[in-house]
């Protein structure tokens, strides 16, 4: 909940204070670099994944392109001085543990917001409310498109000017009227998440208790069956960020190193709580298809390290 509280406090100051045109101003055209930026933006927001939702949903509504959202949102929980920090802590003789995390959980999440670039129809991705309106459809692609002119233009450039004629036409908020609007923005965001958050970690308790343990460590040591047995337990554990690395460091005599990384990538991108904060963003079929890109890249890489690291 104090992780949550965090994240509802960052999106709700970027809702009031922070001018949709500086976002947008500072990505670059290119959408792989875009979306290699939206992932490095933990550093700026450093929130574990009960607290990125949250702001990812305020950075979308700002007209943020997609890429650079679900990047954002897979990479901040883990890319972020906080969790680097506690990682290094828990294993201060791997140091290779940090750098793998690190790199897999920033790579993964800007080629999965990339992939999601070439989806036929993303606003059909989203739960209803969730664009703003002023954005075009290209936008969220974070390409290009022709504009009546004849001439390709970058949906930023287009957007950009929309919500300069929109800032234009309307004088500033006063100082009063944007706590009023950022007290009303907590509030809402606090019932709608809140709510979600606590099911999600209800759920996960009761998996956590009820799950036998003895059965994990004759699994440990298989290259392909420690891998999966992990990524299950990161999911339905669903241990926050900042502290998973220690749970990892229990496992540590008894499981291969690409599952224990496996864990600590996959579980902060994809765990019972995010699923259930996500369908506040996302509909069904987005979160499945997040779920199933993200799962297969984490496999594959961590895969790859159990065999040659």
């Amino acid at each position: 909940m104090p992780f949550l509280l965090l994240g509802i406090g960052v999106s709700g100051i970027l809702s009031v204070w922070v001018d949709e045109r500086w976002l947008l101003r500072c990505l670059p055209k290119s959408v792989w670099l875009s979306a290699l930026m939206g992932g490095m933006l933990g550093f700026l927001f450093p929130v574990c994944e009960c607290g990125n939702i949250p702001v990812a949903r305020r950075l979308l509504l700002k007209g943020v392109p997609l890429p650079v959202g679900i990047a954002f949102l897979l990479a901040a929980p883990v890319f972020n001085p906080v969790v680097l920090i506690s990682t290094w802590v828990a294993f201060p003789y791997q140091p290779e543990m940090v750098f793998y995390r690190a790199v897999l959980s920033l790579g993964i999440a800007v080629l999965v917001g990339w992939l999601f670039r070439w989806h036929p129809q993303p606003e059909s991705l989203f739960q209803p409310g969730i664009l703003p309106s002023a954005a075009p459809v290209s936008l969220l692609h974070g390409g290009t498109f022709w504009a009546g002119s004849g001439s390709p233009q970058t949906a930023l450039t287009v957007y950009q000017t929309a919500l300069m004629d929109r800032e234009t036409q309307s004088r500033p908020q006063a100082w009063r009227q944007r706590w009023v609007i950022l007290l009303h923005t907590w509030v809402k965001e606090i019932s709608e998440l809140g709510g979600v958050l606590m099911v999600g970690a209800a759920i996960a308790t009761a998996v956590q208790v009820l799950m036998p343990r003895q059965w994990l460590q004759t699994s440990g040591q298989d290259v392909v069956l420690s891998l999966l047995v992990m990524l299950a337990l990161a999911a339905i554990v669903s241990i926050c960020a900042s502290v998973d690395a220690f749970f990892a460091l229990a496992f540590a005599s008894t499981f291969t190193q690409g599952s224990l990384l496996a864990f600590l990538v996959f579980g902060p991108m994809i765990d019972l709580k995010a699923i259930g904060l996500m369908l506040t963003i996302f509909r069904p079929q987005a979160i499945l298809a997040l779920i199933l890109l993200t799962l297969q890249l984490t496999f594959t890489s961590c895969l790859v390290i159990n065999i040659f690291a």
